[in-house]
């Protein structure tokens, strides 16, 4: 089972540029057909959050236009720039989307894999936090199913990447999800965005891994003093490769052309 994962493409109206500076639509463009040219397709696509950057119905509009390119089933949560009504609005025909309260899901049926949505963010705030509704619902679906391998996708990371500006917008009560995690071994991944950046890290016994963004890349700065930055490094979204026998590995694609291929390896 092959499941791509997308994550903070932040979509504007048609003609305005993410931050004034770059077009995102254009890149969000560009990773679609990028996914759209891998063989074999994925059996699955996941949105990882901040689908859209202002969260105004202009731009939902417009992601739903981009993302009806997409040939596989889909599965999305918002992140901290998404709307949550106009989100839950504009995705309403998925049958993953809540009506009503945070948008988790539980999504069987698409292969081996199952993927739950786990929606931390708190709306008009840019951190998430893992609340006791949260874990409630969390325990619950893993519950039902603990001998399934299961992907739990969330927007913002629990963890300290140790980069300073990020760290101050993570999930919350990252100690009760791991702790909870820790139970239930057969979760191979948690995915996550919202630091425009790849990092990994074991977390509650299994691996936790961020994908970039399509779009900029938040500025590697390590040092507690550092001041917030992005580059137009290229961008690139995660291919997660489900194998009974392998269990989950995951790769990164970059997006763009690029020198070769060669005859070698």
């Amino acid at each position: 089972m092959l499941i791509a994962q997308l994550s903070d493409p932040h979509l504007r109206p048609r003609g305005v540029l993410y931050q004034g500076a770059v077009d995102s639509n254009a890149m969000f463009e560009a990773a679609i057909e990028k996914l759209n040219q891998l063989r074999p397709q994925p059996d699955l696509v996941l949105v990882s959050g901040d689908i859209v950057d202002e969260g105004r119905p202009e731009e939902y509009r417009l992601a739903r236009e981009l993302l009806s390119a997409i040939r596989q089933p889909l599965l999305v949560i918002p992140g901290n720039h998404d709307e949550r009504e106009a989100f839950r609005q504009s995705f309403a025909d998925l049958a993953t989307t809540a009506r009503s309260g945070p948008l988790h899901f539980a999504a069987d049926g698409y292969g081996p894999v199952r993927i739950l949505g786990l929606d931390i963010t708190v709306p008009t705030l840019h951190h998430g936090d893992f609340d006791d509704a949260a874990a409630s619902w969390l325990e619950g679906q893993l519950a039902a199913a603990p001998d399934r391998p299961t992907i739990v996708m969330m927007h913002q990371p629990p963890f300290a990447s140790g980069v300073p500006y990020l760290d101050e917008y993570w999930c919350r009560s990252g100690e009760k999800l791991a702790a909870l995690i820790a139970r239930y071994p057969r979760v191979e991944r948690i995915a996550c965005g919202h630091v425009h950046r790849f990092m990994q890290v074991r977390f509650g016994g299994t691996l936790l891994c961020t994908a970039p963004s399509t779009t900029t890349a938040i500025a590697l700065r390590l040092h507690p003093d550092a001041e917030p930055a992005s580059y137009l490094e290229p961008p690139a979204f995660l291919l997660h490769h489900w194998k009974e026998d392998a269990g989950l590995v995951t790769h990164l694609v970059p997006i763009g052309t690029f020198p070769g291929p060669f005859d070698f390896a």
